[in-house]
Parts: structure tokens; sequence; C-alpha cells
């Protein structure tokens, strides 16, 4: 499950890109500035928001030992700053003074690319703030912009759809049409890229809008996009089947990015807020390989993994019990309410309730897995997949007749949560609904 845990309302205006290190998140926005956030409580940093360009900031990024973050803007600057304090540490004037509308550090941090609405790409030495190298795209404008990950060469994507490799002497390696309507993002995943030969691979489907924004996971296991249709969607990299679709934001996703070490993902959108999703363990094992898939959702799981289960269930307190009893995967599933008060001495009925409770979602979860139903794709009242679903005020999707009988049994809390309903009424999710449909016409044929 990916459940939302934060939403930062801070901007006065469109929220532009986000971007991690290992212990902040940056924003930036139409509103001209950057924020910066700890990922310990997100509370905004004394020295945010940053403030030098006097046109919309299009993109920030961090170098990766998260010391200097990087923004770049309408104004034809890139500007350089000091996470530890906010100060300014260099201002880069693109050639010509055109916009910029990407930037990204190097792998090893020695160089940053930058590129405009004029074509041109520039790479600047990270230590002296000098630019070294400087090239064009033929058409269009420069959009996205991403290194491989040992940074010998680099991509970027321009507004006319060209997609075009570097090297990192700044020589075009390859260019070809990538996209008829132009390329708004690009990323590598982690995987060692050797050469750099573009070949097709697939088509991620799932969004109804034009897609504005993409980023793999740290580890390569997922993929996130957002989209003019408001929605996210979390794709399994390996099977290339959707793992959720989180649809919260109220206008277009312009951004995302992943945490780099810990389970969170960061979307903003033109609704001017930043949301902010943790991932659960079992989500993390569904991102993995179909071989890694059967292993963590069978009786194949380890004492660890059991471990790491409770932990992610709130169940931290019963792991010791657990590893003195040596429950592995097979003997987690078989758990009963005797095995668990007889064998494992559980005193608290409503600890044992609980444990068994969870245990029959994963059984649940385990059965959805094997029958290919995206886990967002079912009720979490139900169990079953949604046929009309809709979105309550807690934020989570429900089948709409389940989750009216829940209300009317006089339940005003979350099914989710457990907290109180701000409110009773039931909003269509229209964009879910789509995804659901567009899924059965694929897997029901």
């Amino acid at each position: 499950m990916v459940k939302l845990i934060h939403t930062l309302a801070d901007h006065g205006d469109d929220v532009n890109c986000c971007a991690f290190s290992s212990s902040l998140l940056a924003t930036c926005s139409l509103d001209k500035t950057i924020r910066l956030y700890s990922l310990i409580d997100f509370t905004e940093l004394p020295y945010s928001p940053l403030k030098f360009h006097t046109y919309a900031v299009h993109c920030c990024c961090f170098s990766p030992s998260g010391h200097i973050l990087a923004s770049c803007s309408t104004d034809g600057t890139t500007v350089l700053w000091s996470t530890q304090n906010g100060q300014t540490l260099a201002v880069m004037q693109q050639p010509g003074g055109s916009p910029v509308r990407v930037c990204r550090f190097s792998p090893d941090s020695t160089c940053l690319a930058s590129g405009a609405a004029d074509g041109t790409v520039v790479l600047w030495n990270a230590q002296s703030y000098k630019s070294y190298r400087c090239s064009s795209v033929k058409d269009g404008s420069l959009m996205a912009c991403a290194f491989s990950p040992n940074g010998n060469l680099f991509v970027t994507g321009s507004s006319c759809g060209d997609l075009t490799v570097w090297d990192d002497k700044m020589r075009c390696l390859h260019s070809e049409k990538a996209h008829d309507l132009g390329i708004t993002c690009c990323d590598f995943s982690s995987q060692p890229v050797s050469g750099f030969e573009l070949k097709y691979k697939s088509i991620l489907s799932g969004h109804c809008a034009p897609v504005l924004a993409c980023a793999f996971s740290h580890d390569g296991q997922m993929l996130v996009s957002g989209s003019v249709d408001k929605s996210v969607i979390i794709y399994n990299t390996n099977t290339q089947n959707i793992l959720h679709t989180l649809t919260q934001h109220t206008r277009y996703v312009t951004t995302c990015a992943f945490a780099p070490n810990t389970l969170l993902l960061a979307t903003g959108s033109m609704d001017k807020t930043v949301n902010i999703w943790q991932f659960d363990q079992e989500t993390h094992c569904q991102a993995k390989s179909m071989e890694d898939q059967l292993k963590q959702f069978t009786e194949d799981w380890s004492e660890e993994d059991v471990s790491m289960w409770l932990c992610a269930q709130g169940l931290k307190d019963l792991v010791g019990i657990f590893k003195t009893n040596n429950i592995d995967g097979k003997e987690l599933l078989s758990l009963t309410k005797e095995s668990l008060a007889d064998d494992l001495k559980i005193e608290s009925l409503g600890l044992r309730s609980k444990v068994l409770r969870k245990i029959e979602e994963l059984r649940t979860k385990v059965k959805s897995l094997s029958s290919g139903i995206p886990d967002e794709f079912i009720c979490p009242i139900t169990r079953e997949l949604m046929k009309d679903p809709v979105i309550a005020s807690d934020g989570y999707s429900y089948e709409k007749e389940a989750m009216e009988n829940w209300i009317s049994k006089k339940k005003r809390t979350s099914p989710m949560t457990n907290l109180v309903l701000p409110s009773v009424v039931l909003t269509p999710n229209r964009t879910l609904k789509m995804a659901i449909n567009r899924w059965l016409e694929t897997h029901q044929k």
C-alpha cells in the first residue's frame, strides 16, 4: 500500500519540480522560490525559502553528496546553493540568456548540465562554476536531461520529441525522434549502461492525457509517472504492471521523485501542493522481479522477512516472540487464534485479533497478486475488484456500495486509518474507474 503521509502547501503558484537528498526535500515553483524541508518531520528549514531568481523556477536537483542544490529559471540562470545554510554559491548565466528549463548533476559531482529554451545545453564545472562544454539540439527547447549511472553519457529531450545521447565530452552520439508531441521528462534506471545504442523496449500505458514527469526508484524496480490527467501511476519495471494509481492531486501533476534511502515518494502539482507518500514493505516487495515476488508472497518468506513485515504492520513488539518461535512465511500463513494464544503466548485478545486480521489481509494480497489484479484496484473493505470507485474524505478510494454500507452502519471512521471522517461525502473516482476498465480490457480478452 502507498499512504499519503504529508501535504506541503507553502508555494503560492504551480509546483514545477521536487528532488530528494538523503536528508532533505527541495521543491521549486512558478512563484520564483525554492523551498527546503527536513525528511525527519517535513518541517521547512529556517533559511527556506531560497530567493534569488526573478522569474519562475523550473527545476531543482541535489548534488550526489546532498551538500549543493542547483536551481534554474526563466531568468536565464542556474544557481548553486549551499544546503547547510542556504547561501548562494554561484550564479551561472546560460549563453544568450535563454530560459533554463532543466539542470542535472553528474553522478560524480564534477559537472552540472543545464538545458535551455533555445536548445542549448551547457556542461558546467561544478568546482570552478565555469562553462567548459556547450552545444545545442537542432530543433525545439530542451525540456529534459538525465545522466547514466556511471556518468559516461547523458541524454536530453526536446520539445520537438528528439532524444539525444551525448558523451562526457559533449559529443553527440545518437539522436532520434522518440515522441511525436515532445519530451517532457526522462530518467535512467540504476542498472549499468554499456554503449550508447538506443533500442525501443516497451510502452507503459495507463494515463489518459499527456505525461509530464517520470522517475525511477533508486533500486530501479519502480517507475512513477505524473500526468495532465491529475493522476500518478507507479509501475513495476520488471513486469510493467501497474502497482498503484494515486489520484489526490486536483490539477496537472508536474513532477515526481523517489527518496534515495527511504520508501518515500514526492509528487508536485499545479494545485500548488507537494504530496509525500510512504510505501509499506509489501509494496516494495511487489516491485521486485517476478521470481522475488513469488518468494515474497508465498510460504518462502524467511524469518527476517516476517520480522520486516511485522514492523511494517505496526507490530514491532512481536518481533522477538516470532523470532523465538522461528516463525517463517509458511508458519505465518498457518497461524490461527489458537496457536497465537497457546503456542506464542500472546495474551491480549485485541493484539491476537489484530495479528489475525493482518495475516488475512496478507493472504488476500497473495491471492490478488497471483491473479494479477493491481492492489489499488481492490476495495479495502471488500477486498474485491472495484466497479464503481469513490473517494472518501480520508483520501482513499472504495467501492461505492461498500463505503455507503460502512457509513450507514454509523461508522463515521475511516476503514483505512480508523480516524473520524471529516465528511461522509463520496466523490466518484473517474480516473481510477477508467484505469480499471483499461486493465479489464487488456486482461480479460
